[in-house]
């Protein structure tokens, strides 16, 4: 047991310290690390608890391919690091923010940490959460999911695809010049005519490229 809260502990604080470096470093090359650093951390929790599928989702999705495609996306782009922002005028707006979900994060912890009585072979229990040991926390989760709450699950999903269409609208400007404009119209009424150009090459000689 003693072994398992130093572990904790450990992580905990590693977690911390890496999640601040994200945010407080001004590289991006430094902050994706450390993001990586804190998704590592997040996956030894989350098996310390048993929930190995969610260890391995951190591990697979999120460090295997968001973090990675971070660190492309911010090699690959010219980023100007030594642009000053000024974000004190930005300080009584994110205090806001921050403070709202703080409170809605103990709201929910809260409610969510109230034990709940039950029965089992005659004996009452009382329980923060009532757990079914014959099936896996991957099963259990999947049924939370996609049985118990599959609206909210499709709302978030659809919440997802709003901001996604919202990011891509905000990117376009009317003077890039390297906007490419798809035009539903022209691609449903093309013919083959106009994307298929059949050459007959006669015995013995090339074709001009």
């Amino acid at each position: 047991m003693l072994f398992s809260t130093i572990l904790f502990y450990q992580f905990s604080l590693f977690l911390i310290i890496s999640a601040l470096f994200v945010v407080l470093s001004r590289n991006t090359i430094t902050s994706a690390m450390f993001l990586i650093f804190a998704f590592v951390n997040a996956s030894a929790l989350f098996l310390m608890i048993g929930a190995e599928f969610l260890a391995m989702l951190l591990i697979i999705v999120y460090v295997g391919a968001i973090a990675i495609l971070f660190l492309f996306v911010v090699m690959m782009l010219d980023v100007d690091t030594r642009r000053e922002y000024n974000i004190k005028k930005y300080i009584p707006i994110l205090s806001l923010i921050s403070a709202i979900f703080i409170i809605q994060v103990y709201i929910i912890a809260d409610k969510s940490l109230e034990p709940t009585k039950f029965m089992e072979n005659g004996y009452y229990f009382l329980s923060h959460y009532k757990i079914n040991p014959a099936i896996s926390n991957t099963k259990a989760l999947g049924d939370i999911l996609y049985t118990d709450f599959f609206l909210q699950f499709q709302i978030s999903g659809l919440i997802l695809f709003v901001a996604m269409v919202g990011a891509i609208v905000l990117t376009l400007k009317e003077g890039d010049n390297f906007k490419r404009v798809q035009n539903i119209s022209k691609q449903i009424f093309r013919k083959k005519e106009d994307s298929v150009e059949i050459v007959k090459v006669e015995t013995g000689k090339g074709l001009d490229v």
